[in-house]
């Protein structure tokens, strides 16, 4: 009987994934797509659209891109032969596939040209030294970014081959939640972002667009070709959304809508507790659940719609007594009515949070769930968790390749399986069951995904069970609440409002916790990013259960494990310089590591160092800073807005008491420039221009800028327009050129500032080492060697 349900499901899942595979093949789309034809299609949008994070490329921002996943209805084929419009044939078919549309500048932004002036105003040339400081807290250590994870094969980006964008956290995108889902794309060609309304489109509607077929660069994806859609123009909308999917939308823009007026972190987290949309998290946020092995919060889990069903019909383990508790039995509703409910609450909860891989994987842990609420019977758990997982494997056989899909089912195993056990175990120990529950849990949970975790990362958090610990108080008010705030949207924002406020302290709460262990310097630990690190996780972490029943049975070893941890993971400043020597005694200049970049750090104080640059990533210098010890910063300097020097900025503002921040005059590129404004806007940091001859002290550091002068004709680019530096610190003079180009630095050298050259201790190549030395510079320096800067 066993042998044979195995061979039945095998062939069943055999059959599905050749259907499914099929469709790849079928139709005429396949084909066009390896000639790379232009053709005009039909197609009916199946997931909510969203938009790419650029990633930096040299020294500029790749441009960002709206990802739009849809099956293709028809084709209109140009003819080869150069026939009429009229003469082209539509072929009917229905083939997945993934438009890329362009989300750059639109072409009058790109041609307004540059911008010179800055934020703020200029301090007069040859101005005193005006002392800066400032206060702030966090340390740690630098070191290079591991890998994040976007697998090759799971996500949009890499199925398309490139763009130099990295899609945004899984969920949808803003248009998901448009309070007149219908209505708005029909405004978006009247002069709104054709972006917004790319964005706005809602699943089941049908749009005809015009665009290059390519073939997916990454194989074993679930579309059968990429279609580029190039130009800003807004899609045309040749078939309307379903009324669920209007009905969906509208919740989703009402809660939009209701948490607009929170702060930061609350208003981008709690859409993507309740309903998956997070379009609004940004990198940092982002980052730092991941660190802490939180990400499981920030879009929708098992655990939300588990918390609903919970309120509704109590405990499982009373769902068949005569004392089982929510309001289904006070409302007089039957056991099996309840379950019916339940059922009815699940299919809404895919439909308003969408079936993508994510929210499939959430309602199957609450059918898990629900089974159990409707049984009380807890050994029925582990067939109902394999046979939810067949069914869906058999509905989608995409799943089995998704990392996402893996990890919930193992964290679902592990609460069944391995929890139980524990929590009893601790009981008999003395911990209080609630604590030994919770405790279980995480522990649980963490031991099994970790070793898949650090195959996408190749990291292990230190920090993950207290994380989530911390976390899981606050994540059933965050959802219950959120959840009214949904219901209560489109009939009264006032009070949809006033529940997303209460919201709000919950989700902060959980956006805290991760912001703060992420920032520990001890957080985490490198690791092998492979399956035979995987296995060598699972050996320690078999081993360390082995030898932790032992501890146990001695709390004094086991406060000592514990002590040695949290030094492990604090790293306390003092102690950490007497073990690894880092930083020096005495430093005066650091170069961070930051990649292909410039970020330099100057001592000014115990504790305090002017930035230059930011490089491009905010985690690398961000370490760099805490591993130098680094908590305030009085001034940041921007020698140019290149993506390479200023994309880091958040870093280096993150937990930092910073003065301000100086610029180039000359601000171009202008989204970069636009960027810098909005980071010292948000944390209400003053921006000055810098021009040559002026003069500043902090503490011991002084420095005078030497370049660019007040009164300069337009540069030929943003290089030429870099702020150049001559410092002097505990006797050593020494000189930053940015990215000044060799015509600039010959400039520079027939300027009055080159008087005051001659001899300088250390020079900072320009252009990171690349740029040729100007012959003049050899004789102004005292001798030595340079070269590339980056990795210093």
């Amino acid at each position: 009987m066993s042998v044979a349900a195995v061979l039945l499901c095998v062939a069943a899942a055999a059959a599905s994934a050749g259907l499914h595979g099929a469709d790849l093949r079928r139709g005429p789309v396949p084909g066009l797509a390896r000639e790379y034809t232009t053709v005009t299609a039909e197609v009916e949008v199946t997931a909510d659209p969203r938009r790419t994070r650029p990633r930096v490329t040299g020294n500029h921002l790749a441009r960002a891109s709206v990802l739009v996943r849809g099956e293709v209805r028809g084709v209109l084929v140009p003819p080869a032969d150069g026939a009429a419009r009229a003469e082209r044939a539509l072929t009917v078919t229905r083939t997945p596939l993934l438009m890329i549309v362009d989300a750059g500048p639109s072409r009058d932004a790109r041609e307004a040209g540059p911008r010179l002036g800055g934020a703020g105003r200029a301090p007069e040339p040859g101005g005193g030294g005006a002392e800066t400081g400032g206060g702030g807290a966090e340390t740690g250590r630098g070191g290079p970014k591991p890998g994040r994870g976007e697998a090759e094969t799971g996500g949009d980006g890499a199925a398309t081959g490139g763009g130099g964008a990295t899609p945004e956290p899984g969920g949808s995108g803003p248009g998901g939640g448009g309070p007149e889902p219908g209505r708005g794309i029909a405004e978006a060609g009247q002069g709104r972002p054709a972006a917004t309304a790319w964005l706005g489109l809602l699943p089941s509607t049908r749009v005809r667009v015009t665009g290059r077929l390519a073939p997916p660069v990454v194989g074993g994806d679930r579309i059968a070709a990429v279609l580029r859609v190039r130009g800003r123009a807004a899609p045309v909308i040749v078939g309307e959304p379903s009324a669920a999917q209007r009905f969906a939308g509208r919740l989703r823009g009402g809660l939009r809508e209701a948490t607009d007026g929170l702060r930061p972190d609350a208003r981008a987290l709690l859409p993507g507790l309740v309903v998956g949309d997070t379009s609004r998290i940004g990198p940092d946020l982002e980052e730092a659940f991941q660190e802490t092995d939180l990400a499981h919060t920030l879009a929708v889990s098992g655990s939300n719609l588990t918390i609903v069903l919970a309120l509704l019909m109590g405990p499982p383990g009373l769902a068949q007594r005569a004392e089982r508790r929510g309001p289904a039995p006070r409302l007089g509703i039957s056991l099996r009515g309840t379950a019916v409910l339940g059922g009815v609450l699940t299919l809404g909860f895919v439909v308003v949070c969408r079936p993508d891989p994510s929210v499939l994987r959430a309602a199957a842990c609450g059918a898990v769930t629900l089974l159990a609420l409707a049984t009380g019977r807890r050994r029925s758990l582990i067939p109902a968790l394999a046979t939810a997982v067949l069914l869906l494997v058999l509905y989608d056989p995409w799943l089995s390749r998704s990392y996402g899909f893996l990890l919930s089912v193992l964290a679902t195993g592990a609460l069944l399986t391995l929890a139980p056990g524990w929590s009893v175990a601790l009981g008999r120990r003395g911990v209080p069951p609630r604590v030994a529950e919770a405790l279980a849990a995480a522990a649980a949970a963490q031991a099994v995904c970790a070793p898949v975790v650090a195959v996408l990362s190749a990291r292990v958090s230190l920090v993950a069970v207290p994380c989530n610990l911390l976390a899981e108080c606050a994540l059933a008010p965050a959802t219950v609440l959120g959840f009214a705030a949904l219901a209560a949207a489109p009939l009264a924002m006032p009070v949809a409002e006033a529940l997303a406020w209460c919201a709000g302290w919950p989700a902060g709460w959980i956006a805290g916790i991760a912001r703060t262990g992420a920032a520990l310097p001890g957080a985490g630990v490198d690791w092998p990013g492979s399956w035979a690190g995987a296995g060598l996780l699972l050996c320690v972490t078999v081993a360390l259960v082995v030898v932790g029943r032992r501890l146990v049975r001695h709390p004094w070893l086991c406060l000592a494990g514990g002590l040695l941890l949290v030094v492990a993971v604090v790293q306390p400043p003092p102690l950490t310089r007497v073990i690894t020597g880092w930083p020096p005694p005495g430093w005066r200049l650091a170069l961070c590591d930051v990649g292909q970049g410039d970020a330099t750090v100057l001592a000014a104080g115990e504790g305090t160092g002017v930035v230059v640059d930011a490089g491009p990533d905010p985690a690398l210098v961000d370490r760099c800073l805490r591993g130098l010890g680094v908590t305030r910063v009085p001034l940041v300097v921007l020698t140019h807005f290149h993506a390479d020097h200023v994309a880091g900025l958040p870093g280096v503002l993150r937990g930092r008491a910073v003065g301000a921040l100086q610029t180039t005059g000359y601000e171009e590129p202008a989204d970069q420039a636009a960027f810098v404004r909005r980071e010292a806007a948000a944390r209400g940091i003053p921006v000055t221009r810098a021009v040559a001859g002026e003069r500043r002290r902090a503490g011991d550091l002084s420095w005078q800028v030497l370049w660019p002068p007040p009164s300069a004709p337009a540069p030929e680019g943003p290089n030429d327009a870099s702020v150049a530096l001559l410092v002097r610190t505990a006797g050593l003079r020494m000189l930053l050129l940015g990215d000044l180009e060799p015509p600039a630095q010959q400039a520079l050298l027939r300027t009055p500032a080159a008087a005051l050259i001659g001899g300088v201790d250390i020079l900072k190549v320009a252009h990171h080492g690349f740029t040729l030395v100007p012959v003049a510079w050899e004789g102004r320096s005292q001798g030595g060697t340079h070269g590339r800067t980056d990795g210093c």
